[in-house]
């Protein structure tokens, strides 16, 4: 497939294996992945449902980790009683985080109604985000684990909660998109952030200048697969053997070798899931 790395290894540190477009050939993803270099992967829950399924996977194969969460478009449809199930996910062998969490306003309800009936729908939606968001943040620190943070159009709402829990609980922005200067604004308070396939896209101009300032031990590469697969492959099913293709888009924005950008987000990704 690809030639080896020379010493290190690459950890796809945001993956969704338990989603059905995996069903097929999850055993031969994971092969595909190792080969590539590919030897970590986490793999990313979203509902008590996928949170579930995440653990249970990450127990049955030895390359995969678990995140537990409720992600914020899925609120609407969050009971107590799933958060009693995140709570005891939580001390489950392999789970290496909380997420994804957070805020998104690009799917908010009522894109089909008029504004003036869709607002009371969407301001109820965004406290139930808040709620959860801080109500799984609460759990993070409760359990001395770090966070994977989905924010979409919501970055200032994310920022003000975040900077509440700045020095009890560090997050990754994951699926990072944004400029240098909004990653230094994370960075500052402790937290990182993590590129994917978006880098290799011809009009990502600014996220790849991003990640050609940006420090070495503030990033991590991700896939969030089965989505944003990266040139060539863009269109298609993304799957964990694509972080390779991320990683190699760094080094070559970063003027270094692969081995390096492989050695260093590894670093960053052990240090902050604490496998």
């Amino acid at each position: 497939m690809t030639a080896k790395l020379r010493s290190e290894m690459i950890i796809d540190t945001h993956a969704h294996l338990d989603y059905s477009d995996f069903d097929l050939d999850r055993l031969e993803i994971l092969k595909r992945a190792e080969e590539a270099g590919v030897t970590r992967i986490i793999s990313i829950g979203t509902n008590a449902v996928t949170s579930s399924n995440a653990v249970k996977l990450a127990q049955e194969h030895p390359s995969v980790w678990a995140t537990v969460g409720i992600h914020p478009t899925e609120v609407d449809e969050a009971l107590e009683s799933d958060y009693e199930i995140l709570r005891k996910l939580v001390g489950e062998r392999k789970v290496a985080g909380v997420g994804e969490i957070g805020f998104d306003y690009h799917h908010l309800p009522g894109k089909e109604l008029t504004p003036d009936e869709a607002a009371p729908l969407i301001a109820q939606n965004k406290v139930r985000q808040e709620y959860w968001f801080r109500k799984q943040l609460d759990l993070a620190a409760e359990h001395q684990f770090n966070v994977v943070i989905h924010q979409r159009e919501a970055w200032e709402d994310t920022l003000r909660v975040m900077r509440e829990y700045q020095g009890k609980v560090r997050g990754v922005y994951h699926c990072f998109g944004g400029s240098y200067e909004q990653a230094m604004e994370v960075i500052a308070m402790g937290n990182l952030i993590s590129f994917t396939g978006i880098i290799t896209f011809k009009n990502a101009k600014q996220v790849q200048e991003t990640a050609q300032r940006i420090s070495a031990d503030h990033f991590m590469v991700e896939t969030d697969c089965p989505y944003l697969a990266p040139v060539p492959h863009r269109g298609k099913r993304c799957e964990p053997f694509h972080t390779r293709l991320v990683a190699e888009k760094l080094a070559e924005l970063r003027s270094v070798s692969l081995d390096e950008i492989a050695r260093s987000t590894s670093k960053v990704a052990e240090s902050f899931f604490r496998f």
